[in-house]
């Protein structure tokens, strides 16, 4: 089985983990990286040919010259990637915020009858078994929004804005073929696109909780987006009903 991880970057260069990408490409199999610089004003390209240089045959990037917020990122690198015969194409946050020990985890996941659409990792904290270190006021406002998700979509999901998810191979020509309609809710359009397109999309979706996940400084989500949020939903809800 062949896997690619999208890393979508912004302006990543103080935050971007070289050696911790390095490592874990030089240490493993069967898992690729495509890492998409969108348009960063800082050397974060730099950065990013330093790895792949380490690591040509498994490293790529793509380099967007205009910003166009991470779902257009991960949107343009899925859309590059789908011919290259990856069975599974990934995306993860470059601050590694999701361990990238993690996406070994996730694809334990696909090894089904009926492979799974979506794979998606979920920050649930868990007694004894995760630790997921996330602020209290982002943690609240989070759940607020993912019940309300929950509900227009009619499924029990408990995370659509963890930024670990593994999407099939089959599916990316349909989901990813459209802009999203915001730079940051596209998860959750990711999601309304699937329900309206595949029938067995609900037992095709799996919520895998994360063993490991740590907010790190420096979002690019500030806090005043979640005020525009409602309506971010709100635009994409009435597009897909």
């Amino acid at each position: 089985m062949r896997n690619l991880t999208i890393i979508p970057c912004f302006n990543e260069e103080k935050r971007l983990k070289k050696e911790r990408f390095k490592e874990f490409i030089g240490g493993s199999e069967g898992i690729d990286f495509l890492f998409v610089n969108d348009g960063s004003l800082d050397n974060t390209l730099d950065g990013l040919l330093e790895i792949k240089k380490e690591h040509p045959n498994r490293v790529e990037v793509l380099d967007l010259k205009k910003n166009g917020g991470k779902g257009e990122a991960i949107r343009q690198g899925m859309l590059n990637s789908v011919d290259l015969g990856y069975d599974y194409i990934g995306y993860f946050d470059a601050d590694l915020a999701t361990p990238l020990d993690e996406i070994p985890r996730l694809l334990g996941y696909t090894e089904r009858t009926l492979p799974p659409f979506i794979v998606m990792g979920s920050r649930i904290k868990l007694l004894g078994s995760t630790n997921i270190q996330r602020k209290l006021r982002r943690h609240y406002i989070g759940r607020v929004f993912a019940t309300i998700v929950s509900n227009m979509l009619q499924l029990p999901i408990y995370d659509t804005q963890c930024g670990a998810k593994l999407i099939h191979n089959e599916i990316i020509s349909t989901v990813f073929k459209e802009p999203f309609s915001s730079k940051w809710l596209f998860d959750v359009e990711l999601l309304f696109r699937l329900r309206n397109s595949y029938l067995d999309f609900e037992s095709r979706i799996v919520e895998v909780p994360l063993k490991n996940w740590k907010d790190v400084a420096g979002s690019k989500i500030g806090l005043t987006y979640f005020l525009k949020a409602p309506f971010d939903l709100l635009k994409i809800y009435f597009k897909y009903k």
